[in-house]
């Protein structure tokens, strides 16, 4: 399938990232259009599995769709001169090394910029280019840990609790590739490329939000709360005849309306619940208050009856539960692409939706190298020149 038409099917990407933070940037840029070009090591007789999973794995293909491969040695320099003829050709170059690597290397964004001043270079760390920590290896938990995350998750004297998605990864990726799109949007004014960078840390902290505005305007240090909403009372998880549901009840006019659907007025007239304030005071007991209501129904009453009363309410679904949905299906979040060794496979579908321009997956994750001749080929290699690359284990 072509990406022709796609918003971003102009621009072309090198991809030096591995495992999730940065291969999540450059799947946004790939699934929108843009002809991405993963670099990759050759490979080795002697080396185990890499980084990132087994490439046949769901997290490798669920990562990696749309794009092509190729494999170089960076620290060749024949390899590193194919390098700069691509940076020469592209717009974008995208890497996820520690912030030493890549000056190791000599593929830093002054060396990228110096034989290609409008090339944007995207780059996430663990938690900045600089500064005290910028050499320490980064992973999603610690993230989690040190972005505050963990100590607002969970139940309340539970103690620090991961949240169940590597989420510093992925936010990281995103913004990563915000920035890029961003960017690249200057430079039709400028005509110059710039380096974007992001880091798992400041990623974690931004998506704070307003737990981190909490306690930078009122000096209140968020503490876990569980199931319930910090601010937003009641709001929370409770228990049904057969299940569990959500129920989000947010503000004065919401939680009267809620009463009454409830068939509750007692939960309105009672002075300890008369305003937002003291339901916050009196959480504990309200809660117990209506989880004895709810737990005389199904989920599924509540829910239709929640909802169309103007109070929202869903369920608590498993994974399979969620893909089984008819709102989900109907929002096509599990996309069929065909692989040429695992047959049609279903990967994760992009959340944002355009009515002209879609996004696609026009093609699977592709094998290690299957692309590197046509690669060298677009670079004005020959076949003798692509054969000796081989042979010296430049390629």
């Amino acid at each position: 399938m072509s990406s022709q038409g796609l918003p971003l099917s102009r621009f072309k990407v090198l991809d030096l990232t591995r495992v999730r933070a940065g291969p999540t940037c450059v799947r946004q840029l790939a699934d929108w259009g843009a002809d991405v070009i993963k670099i990759e090591e050759p490979p080795k007789a002697t080396a185990g599995e890499g980084l990132g999973g087994p490439r046949d794995g769901f997290d490798f293909q669920n990562l990696h769709r749309n794009k092509r491969s190729i494999t170089l040695n960076l620290k060749a320099e024949a390899g590193k001169k194919i390098f700069f003829d691509l940076v020469r050709a592209v717009d974008v170059v995208v890497e996820n090394y520690r912030p030493d690597v890549k000056s190791r290397l000599g593929i830093d964004y002054e060396a990228c910029r110096a034989v290609n001043p409008r090339i944007v270079y995207g780059s996430i760390s663990g938690f900045g280019q600089d500064g005290p920590y910028a050499l320490r290896p980064g992973f999603d938990q610690v993230a989690q840990g040190m972005g505050g995350l963990m100590s607002i998750t969970g139940l309340p004297g539970q103690g620090p609790v991961r949240v169940g998605i590597p989420i510093a990864d992925l936010c990281a990726g995103m913004f990563c590739a915000q920035g890029i799109l961003l960017a690249l949007l200057e430079r039709e004014n400028s005509g110059e490329g710039q380096w974007v960078q992001t880091s798992l840390l400041e990623a974690q902290i931004q998506m704070l939000d307003f737990q981190a505005a909490r306690y930078l305007m009122d000096g209140e240090v968020p503490k876990q709360a569980g199931n319930d909403h910090p601010t937003s009372i009641p709001t929370g998880v409770f228990p049904t005849a057969d299940g569990h549901i959500n129920i989000a009840v947010a503000g004065q006019e919401i939680y009267e309306r809620f009463c009454k659907a409830m068939d509750a007025p007692q939960l309105m007239t009672k002075p300890e619940y008369a305003s937002g304030a003291l339901r916050s005071k009196n959480r504990a007991a309200l809660n117990a208050e209506i989880a004895e209501l709810t737990r005389t129904k199904p989920s599924a009453y509540w829910i239709e009856m929640l909802n169309k009363a103007g109070c929202p309410s869903g369920p608590i679904y498993t994974i399979d539960q969620v893909f089984s949905d008819p709102q989900v299906q109907h929002d096509q979040m599990a996309v069929p692409v065909t692989h040429p060794r695992l047959g049609e496979i279903n990967l994760v579908g992009q959340a944002i939706k355009m009515s002209r321009t879609p996004a696609t997956i026009r093609s699977a994750t592709p094998d290690l190298g299957a692309d590197t001749d046509t690669v060298l080929q677009e670079l004005g290699y020959g076949a003798d020149a692509i054969a000796e690359l081989r042979k010296t284990g430049a390629v």
